[in-house]
């Protein structure tokens, strides 16, 4: 074990898509665990498109991070040292620790990774935040019906192929539009989707997904916003539910996007739009992960990871991320030997 933690905090506040002059790379003492806590050693951080708005001081509804503070991220990791009963040294926890290879954890910012069974890297991917975000997302506000349509954006994403495949367990026909001709002949052949779309390439999305979706869209599991959620909205089936999750596409604009009212289309469909914070549904992970769990052993969900080495290209990976070039669950390792 090193006798440093570099850790890395904000400098500035982004304007637009953050620039590595946003962030700091810090080193400071490794300090023993006070009573209570324990220290751990990060094997893998998440990065998550969430984390851009607490870059940003405008409301929201997680706090901002302050200038000088940890960048606020979950990680993965080994206790390598204790001064408490809730953990013991070579336990595997997750929590959101931030970005920094070193962490004091307690009992209520951490929990034991419970499936030794399966990769831990998943503890922060479809067996963490993202795999709940798409479990109770589509199934407890999209509330998907066998035969339904659902359409997921960013369906190569950490959420998104979850919710694809969880659709299609669920009996649904799925239709995915992701950012690349790759990742959209990952999503259909290697996921199951029934169809999808690359929006990059896509000059007229409204005629794709009248194609795509013949008989209208009866779930849309929304991880963008923007354009692409427009020409969804109009193409609604009778009592359609929309799960609002994210807005990546809006996330980095420096002025407010004018976009089309989306109360027409719902009073039409007699449809539901639904604003989607996992934390909501903390009472439940326990089921969530165990349900996912096993369907990862019995081979029916299926997940890719976007690995890169170094605490230090956390900065230009996160905005990577922001600019959708990830593919899958983006995760740093902290480590070579992690």
């Amino acid at each position: 074990m090193q006798n440093v933690n570099r850790r890395v905090v904000l400098a500035s506040r982004p304007k637009g898509y953050p620039q590595a002059s946003d962030f700091r790379l810090e080193e400071e003492p490794i300090r023993d665990p006070d009573p209570g806590s324990a220290l751990v050693r990060t094997h893998y951080l998440s990065l998550d498109p969430y984390m851009r708005m607490r870059l940003s001081d405008a409301p929201s509804y997680v706090p901002p991070i302050a200038i000088g503070e940890v960048i606020v991220g979950g990680i993965v990791g080994e206790v390598v040292r204790s001064n408490t009963d809730a953990f013991t040294v070579g336990d595997i926890v997750e929590g959101r620790l931030g970005w920094q290879e070193y962490g004091m954890a307690r009992a209520d910012t951490a929990r034991k990774v419970p499936f030794p069974d399966i990769q831990i890297s998943t503890a922060l991917g479809i067996l963490g935040m993202p795999g709940m975000t798409a479990f109770f997302g589509l199934l407890e506000i999209g509330k998907p019906i066998a035969g339904d349509t659902v359409v997921v954006s960013a369906a190569s994403g950490a959420v998104g192929a979850i919710v694809g495949q969880i659709a299609k367990l669920n009996g649904c026909r799925v239709v995915g539009i992701a950012g690349s001709d790759k990742k959209v002949a990952y999503v259909i052949d290697e996921l199951g989707f029934d169809a999808g779309i690359n929006h990059r390439s896509t000059e007229d999305m409204g005629a794709a997904l009248d194609a795509a979706c013949p008989n209208g869209i009866d779930v849309y599991f929304d991880n963008v916003g923007g354009p692409i959620t427009d020409a969804v909205m109009a193409r609604l089936g009778f009592r359609a539910r929309v799960v609002i999750c994210g807005q990546i596409s809006q996330y980095n604009l420096e002025t407010p996007p004018q976009t089309p009212s989306v109360l027409r289309p719902l009073l039409i469909k007699q449809a539901r739009m639904e604003g989607f914070i996992v934390g909501s549904f903390q009472a439940k992970f326990e089921e969530g992960r165990t349900r996912i769990a096993q369907w990862i052993r019995d081979g029916k969900l299926k997940y890719r990871e976007d690995i890169t080495d170094g605490i230090e290209n956390a900065p230009e990976q996160f905005s990577e991320l922001l600019r959708g070039h990830n593919f899958g669950k983006k995760l740093i390792r902290m480590f070579p030997d992690a």
